[in-house]
């Protein structure tokens, strides 16, 4: 199938490991010009090793601050797609959740994707085509108990992203979410190696597993998603092909969710 997607310019948040890398990847090997994204020239470069044989435009900033957007906007301008990918998380106890660690969150996952798409989703609504996506997270409607400060971005991005898709009424713009499921790529390894028990620890789909099994009981796969599974659905959603798609939070959460909207 050809997503039709030669031609255009898309800017990936984060996309310099895990699931923001597997977006990248894919969107380039579909044919769009993909602005790939990290904090350092070295993360940059790592990915890029990573990726032998596509193409990439490359941005060294960090996102998760106001000057790293604006680096961004200076060197870029305009795009047709934002896939606003940048998340951090960690586990803690809501009454031991600081002032200063709910300052942080939110700017990283909430601001970073308000102030980047409010430099480009202007300029999408202007030229009568864009892509507007959020990666959120299935704990953005299922709050986990050990991340509840977590959980309440992933609730504002749904809002924000939903409130926008109100902007694009009789336009060729779209603004969608994503809501993954629990992910394998190495930072969530390294994260749930501590939650499952020690037998576990060794083997990666093993720790998977285990905390599935432990924590996700409710999922129908019984396993971890992999980052080339989300990137599969971002791609199409990015795609003209899925113009009937707009203000919608779409799941590949692994069955997680058992409501049926």
């Amino acid at each position: 199938m050809d997503l039709q997607l030669k031609g255009k310019r898309a800017l990936v948040s984060a996309s310099s490991g895990g699931i923001g890398l597997a977006i990248a990847q894919k969107l380039a090997q579909e044919g769009a010009e993909v602005i790939l994204n990290g904090r350092t020239e070295a993360t940059v470069q790592q990915a890029l090793d990573k990726s032998e044989g596509l193409k990439f435009l490359t941005l060294v900033a960090d996102l998760g601050t106001a000057e790293g957007v604006q680096k961004a906007i200076a060197e870029y301008p305009q795009v047709d797609i934002l896939v606003n990918n940048l998340g951090i998380y960690w586990a803690r106890p809501f009454e031991e959740i600081t002032d200063e660690e709910w300052e942080k969150i939110l700017e990283v996952n909430f601001l970073s994707g308000v102030r980047l798409t409010r430099h480009y989703f202007p300029k999408m609504l202007a030229q009568d085509w864009g892509r507007v996506l959020f990666i959120a997270s299935e704990s953005g409607i299922m709050v986990p108990s050990e991340m509840v400060h977590y959980g309440v971005t992933k609730s504002a991005q749904l809002s924000l992203a939903s409130g926008l898709a109100r902007l694009t009424k009789n336009t060729g713009v779209t603004v969608n979410s994503v809501l993954p499921g629990p992910t394998e790529t190495e930072n969530v390894i390294d994260f749930m190696r501590d939650l499952v028990p020690e037998e576990a620890r060794g083997d990666k789909d093993k720790i998977g597993r285990a905390f599935v099994r432990e924590h996700r009981p409710g999922s129908l796969i019984g396993r971890l998603i992999r980052p080339e599974e989300i990137a599969s659905l971002v791609t199409y959603l990015a795609s003209p092909l899925a113009a009937a798609t707009n203000g919608a939070a779409v799941r590949a959460e692994g069955g997680l969710v058992q409501s049926i909207l």
